[in-house]
């Protein structure tokens, strides 16, 4: 079992989309250092094995809170969860979330519709519902998982993209807000990183995906997790994605629409990445096919079921 941090023990860390990708990697990074965790996914058999193996691994203290974000109702259901069970969350980390790959016009309306109430409407009432007892105790830190695609437009990736530019620009104003106080709001910034989200998003056939190099969910969770500790506003992943936003500042919307379009265009190459090098986040995707019976290649329509960043 690893040392973990005394000061920590009587601490408690909501993370959504805890099951694989960054949201997992968090978990482990919270866990190492003492914290109590209650974990949230939709997928309950992955849930269970992850809460095990963090038990096992670090000694602490796991409550899994089976419960699909695509539901307007269940964030005040995790609310209510959590505050039956007399636990006080002090720290919040909305990391879940979902995009998909395609022109507007021919993306699934209800699609669209569910993307925004995962990526946005349940970020917003799970961070109202803590943020206001965070409040009234004057503590708690609070982390919001945003994206490079917010802070430029994203042709094929458009609904997706727009989500994070809502959640980059709502916590730098809450970061205002309680600015004289002791709770802190940091929005985290990856690049395109080696997740299932590509998968989820149908998105796998694209250059960026096949062709390009991706960020480690592990590299990412630590600048974050480094960041939120540091009370940090924002915190942009990796040189590369630095770069990107830079150059995106630079350039302007439409030169760096154009230029991300090109990331989005379906790749020539008949080689290259097929699936995630995430071991995590391959779990997660064996999980998915094993419960719809799909294969490789396939596209779920049980996207729902499995609310994972």
């Amino acid at each position: 079992m690893a040392d973990s941090k005394v000061e920590n023990r009587n601490q408690y860390v909501l993370i959504t989309g805890a099951t694989s990708g960054i949201g997992y990697e968090l978990a482990n990074l919270f866990a190492k250092d003492g914290y109590n965790l209650v974990l949230v996914a939709r997928n309950e058999d992955r849930l269970q094995e992850i809460t095990d193996k963090l038990k096992q691994a670090y000694g602490v203290e796991i409550t899994p809170l089976p419960k699909d974000l695509f539901r307007p109702e269940a964030a005040q259901e995790i609310y209510d969860a959590t505050h039956d069970m007399g636990i006080t969350i002090n720290v919040l980390v909305n990391d879940a979330g979902q995009g998909e790959w395609g022109p507007f016009i021919e993306t699934d309306l209800q699609r669209d519709l569910d993307i925004i109430q995962l990526n946005i409407s349940s970020l917003i009432s799970l961070t109202k519902l803590y943020l206001k007892e965070m409040v009234t105790r004057n503590e708690g830190k609070i982390l919001q998982l945003g994206s490079e695609a917010g802070t430029t437009p994203t042709p094929l990736l458009a609904v997706y993209a727009a989500t994070k530019a809502f959640v980059l620009s709502f916590s730098a104003a809450l970061a205002n807000e309680v600015k004289d106080t002791n709770i802190t709001i940091t929005a985290l910034l990856p690049g395109a990183t080696d997740t299932d989200f590509f998968h989820k998003a149908h998105q796998e056939d694209t250059v960026v995906y096949k062709e390009k190099s991706l960020a480690d969910p592990c590299d990412v969770a630590k600048d974050g997790y480094d960041a939120l500790m540091k009370g940090e506003s924002k915190i942009i992943s990796g040189a590369k994605t630095k770069m990107h936003v830079f150059m995106s500042d630079l350039l302007g919307q439409k030169l760096s629409a154009s230029n991300m379009r090109k990331q989005m265009q379906p790749s020539e190459k008949k080689k290259g990445r097929t699936k995630s090098g995430h071991v995590p986040s391959r779990k997660e995707r064996e999980s998915i096919q094993q419960e719809t019976g799909m294969k490789d290649g396939d596209y779920s329509n049980d996207y729902r079921d499995h609310s994972d960043a």
